[in-house]
């Protein structure tokens, strides 16, 4: 049976600054984004100074709504106990639905700055984020949170956490790491290679994640949320539905327009 490395949480240290794996993670889905945006640029009409823009403007929306998501989805009553943990990001503790809200947010006043449409703006962007988000589940797995639920003893990659339990369990952060990040930018770089109307790229990005993290949470430990804690249908599923439903209406709407 598999047990938790148990890595240490610093990466490494300069002087009093101490660097974190998370926030290297965090870095390393920034950097991906730069990459690939250069790439695709010039055949989607963006030039690529534009990118540094764009990635100031997705940074404050990832940081500032996945915080606030955190603790209004999640852990209000922790939270509103500890109003200063709030700020310590590097800790760990960052909701893909509010940084999600956040970035709709902040790509919203892009585009109203730029003069392009939003869902001009969302179909660039959006494939270039599962690389990232499949970073921020390596931190998770590194810092050991978001761990799974109990698994059978037989399961050749079942996992012991040390931290929670001396149980067999499912490494979630892993399962998340391969369908929201490394399957959906498969999924989706494909897709968007070839010209296609407009809001479809985006609209099989919000069915491709909902469904890919809705059928991750059956394997991931449970979060209490502001539901409870429920062990049917989680929080994150519940959040999970309105963008697979969205998605679908989106992709409906965007094949009946007309289009030139």
């Amino acid at each position: 049976m598999l047990v938790h490395p148990q890595f240490d949480p610093i990466a490494f240290s300069l002087g009093p600054l101490s660097v974190r794996w998370y926030g290297l993670m965090y870095l390393v889905g920034f950097l991906l984004f730069l990459t690939l945006g250069r790439r695709r640029a010039p055949a989607a009409g963006w030039r690529s100074e534009e990118l540094d823009d764009l990635l100031f403007y997705g940074v404050l929306g990832v940081v500032l709504g996945g915080r606030l998501g955190q603790v209004l989805f999640y852990e209000p009553g922790y939270y509103l106990s500890h109003p200063l943990e709030i700020l310590a990001v590097w800790k760990g503790g960052m909701s893909f639905h509010g940084g999600f809200l956040g970035v709709l947010l902040s790509l919203v006043l892009y585009a109203r700055k730029t003069g392009r449409t939003v869902l001009a703006v969302t179909d660039f962007v959006v494939p270039l984020t599962p690389l990232g988000l499949a970073a921020g589940r390596l931190g998770n797995f590194i810092n050991g949170e978001l761990w799974g639920r109990v698994a059978p003893a037989d399961l050749p990659w079942a996992m012991v956490f040390p931290q929670v339990d001396k149980l067999p369990r499912h490494p979630s952060q892993i399962y998340q790491f391969a369908g929201e990040g490394l399957a959906l930018f498969a999924l989706l770089w494909w897709f968007s290679a070839k010209p296609r109307p407009r809001g479809a790229v985006t609209s099989v990005f919000l069915m491709g994640y909902g469904a890919f993290r809705f059928l991750a949470e059956y394997f991931r430990n449970p979060d209490e949320g502001i539901f409870g804690l429920s062990y049917t249908i989680s929080m994150g599923q519940w959040l999970s539905l309105p963008m697979i439903l969205a998605g679908a209406l989106m992709m409906a709407w965007t094949w009946r327009r007309p289009h030139g």
